[in-house]
């Protein structure tokens, strides 16, 4: 890095070029000392080791080479013997734990960003994409990958889930280094072994302290929940109750639809019945009213001939006289 001296003017300033005190030749020497007094901030990425910059540089960089070095950095990598396919077995666990979590933080309405295997660039420092990471407070949005100093904060849990992979590299490699990052809460879960493990950030040591079960959960202060086994499922509780995964709200989704239609069909057999009945009693009543019309003809027609007859009887006692 650059001395504190180096920072500072070096002769006389433009103006006194402007003025005539300096001359033109000594004025654009001195330009071009400030101009390479500037840092360099590029920042080349080995393709076999990518790594962020350290924050010193990062913090020179102009914001269009802090986007090329975003740019830059991989999102994907090969797939390789030290780091090798995966089976559903570590696959579908933390798959479940991102979109039960992500359902769940959603349904309330806390910011808590979710992604799997996403690679994670602190500042200078080896990538590592845990099975499931959780960020609190800020933007749920896709990314290609996590940088520490674009994104302004780190990783606040860590999830690894252990199958058939090496335990040293999770149970040991992982609490050292996820601690001396600065992760504040990391998990994991052997679910072959149906073994689920906790360690909380002591902020005064840097070190991790593993997290005491109890009743056989262990607490997550960065998620508010509690976590658990269900045979060789990894659950989250919140108090007694275990968040539902996505297969299971889509069960009850699924028995609410059918429920749902099989109301439907009950209250359209209700309608039809109802309908027939609405037409039914339509009918009567037309048949009543023409009945009645019938009846008021006929009513009608009696008074005309009744009235014919008196007239005819009038006439008769008439003719009499």
């Amino acid at each position: 890095m650059l001395g504190a001296d180096l920072e500072r003017p070096v002769g006389p300033s433009p103006s006194a070029y402007q003025a005539g005190r300096v001359p033109w030749w000594r004025v654009r020497g001195l330009a071009m000392i400030r101009t390479m007094q500037r840092a360099p901030t590029s920042w080349e990425i080995d393709p076999d080791d990518p790594r962020a910059p350290p924050q010193e540089l990062w913090d020179r960089m102009t914001p269009e080479e802090r986007q090329r070095v975003l740019d830059t950095l991989p999102s994907e990598f090969e797939v390789s013997e030290a780091s090798p396919p995966e089976g559903d077995f570590h696959f579908n666990p933390k798959v479940a734990a991102r979109d039960t979590l992500g359902g769940y933080f959603q349904r309330i309405g806390r910011r808590v960003y979710l992604a799997c295997e996403l690679p994670v660039y602190y500042p200078a420092e080896r990538m590592f994409a845990p099975d499931l990471i959780a960020v609190l407070d800020v933007e749920v949005q896709e990314r290609a990958h996590w940088s520490v100093s674009a994104e302004g904060k780190g990783v606040d849990l860590a999830l690894e889930i252990l199958w058939s992979g090496r335990s040293k590299k999770d149970l040991a490699d992982n609490v050292a280094r996820y601690a001396s990052l600065g992760i504040s809460e990391y998990f994991v879960f052997d679910r072959r072994r149906r073994q689920l493990r906790g360690f909380r950030l002591v902020q005064s040591s840097g070190r991790y302290q593993p997290i005491v079960p109890q009743e056989g959960r262990l607490t997550s202060a960065v998620l508010a929940l509690d976590l658990g086994l269900d045979g060789d499922r990894l659950r989250f509780f919140h108090g007694q109750d275990a968040l539902p995964e996505t297969r299971e709200l889509l069960d009850r989704l699924g028995t609410m639809v059918g429920d749902l239609e099989a109301r439907i069909e009950r209250t359209e057999l209700r309608l039809d019945e109802e309908r027939r009945r609405l037409d039914e009693e339509r009918q009567r009543a037309d048949e009543a009213q023409q009945q009645l019309n019938e009846e008021r003809q006929r009513a009608d027609e009696a008074e005309r001939r009744l009235a014919e007859a008196l007239a005819e009887l009038t006439r008769l006692k008439g003719e009499r006289r």
